[in-house]
């Protein structure tokens, strides 16, 4: 079982089941819905996926025809998108999980149209909180 929830704890979710063709996606799509670099999403299984708290809280945006984003109407986070041309699963954006999960992601899409500035450097320094210096 995996929970998670928004920034601001009003919607919280459960998933019973597997997440399934997790990607980092770098589409100028996801970009601008996340403002991040990138994406990480992961599909699930619609039977496998409950709102547990906050039903009530998600607001929805079809980008396109049929492909609905659900997110906190409170603190903007994305929580769940679908596609009703696939009703069978949705798909969650791996940062609101809470709970560590065994599946990992299977590829980087849309690198061609990656944030200029983000070149994926795996020789950067890491840092368990704040980096050195910051107030």
């Amino acid at each position: 079982m995996y929970q998670g929830g928004c920034l601001c704890g009003e919607v919280a979710i459960e998933v019973s089941g597997p997440i399934n063709s997790i990607i980092h996606c770098h589409c100028s799509l996801c970009r601008k819905s996340s403002g991040t670099a990138f994406a990480t999403n992961g599909f699930v299984q619609t039977t496998d996926f409950i709102v547990v708290k906050g039903a009530e809280r998600l607001s929805q945006f079809a980008f396109k025809p049929g492909r609905i984003r659900y997110f906190c109407n409170k603190c903007g986070s994305p929580v769940y998108s679908c596609n009703v041309e696939d009703p069978s699963r949705v798909r969650i954006r791996l940062g609101i999980l809470t709970t560590a999960i065994s599946e990992r992601p299977q590829s980087h899409n849309f690198y061609s149209s990656k944030a200029n500035w983000e070149d994926l450097d795996e020789n950067l320094p890491r840092y368990d909180s704040f980096e050195p210096g910051r107030k």
